[in-house]
């Protein structure tokens, strides 16, 4: 039974980090003492463990980044909750490959329930692969295979065309169709402010600003709040 926080976003327009979502996160971990931090999407791994750690303390939780671990397989095989936070996705893929985290972390979250928690590229992560994400390839991992944690993809940050803006390249819209004509999987298009929470065979939208569904040969659906669980089976 797997337990994820799938959040759009860490920083939201007019909130500190994480400040839209913190009752969720508290939430989230509640009871848990040893949550690690995953924070290769950016390049400086202290300064974002710093605003990590700063932020999960006025929230009565205590986090600790796996890039002070020798052995980063054990710090996950030990943990009892994983937040992985965003940046460049690419990025992020590479090194948990590079570090074989994949399966550590898919045996912590999915054999042993250990909650996991991703945040824009850290959400993408949770996917069956990362081929919906806004991010540049700065760097070519081994594979665009991600986790596979949930059965659909996500498209996190995701933002609707402005109908006045005079500029010309694709919009999330676009692209998301494109991703369509090549792959068949649902996508959630998550916007800022909105996040899905998972436990077991349940999948709720929780958020302001809620979600646009992109399915291949379907019509687009627009969602603002609630019970989205036909989303974990195969053929939603």
């Amino acid at each position: 039974m797997s337990d994820l926080l799938l959040v759009s976003s860490s920083r939201v327009h007019g909130h500190t980090f994480l400040e839209h979502c913190r009752s969720a996160v508290a939430d989230h971990f509640s009871g848990t003492t040893n949550i690690v931090f995953v924070p290769y999407a950016l390049q400086d791994h202290s300064a974002y463990e710093s605003i990590v750690v700063t932020v999960f303390a006025e929230i009565g939780l205590s986090i600790r980044s796996i890039h002070h671990a020798a052995n980063a397989v054990k710090a996950i095989a030990e943990a009892d909750g994983i937040f992985v936070g965003g940046g460049n996705s690419f990025r992020l893929l590479k090194t948990l490959y590079d570090l074989e985290l994949l399966p550590a972390i898919q045996q912590a979250v999915q054999g042993r329930a250990v909650p996991y928690m991703g945040s824009s590229a850290g959400t993408n992560m949770a996917c069956p692969t990362i081929r919906t994400t806004n991010d540049m390839p700065i760097v070519q991992p081994p594979s665009l295979n991600a986790l596979g944690l949930i059965p659909f993809q996500i498209n996190p940050h995701y933002i609707d065309a402005d109908p006045k803006s005079t500029h010309k390249g694709e919009t999330r819209e676009q692209r998301l169709a494109e991703f369509h004509q090549e792959n068949s999987l649902p996508v959630v298009g998550l916007r800022e402010g909105s996040w899905l929470k998972v436990t077991g065979d349940a999948c709720d939208l929780a958020g302001k600003t809620g979600m646009k569904l992109f399915r291949q040969g379907k019509a687009n659906e627009e969602i603002q709040a609630g019970d989205v669980s036909y989303l974990l089976k195969q053929n939603a």
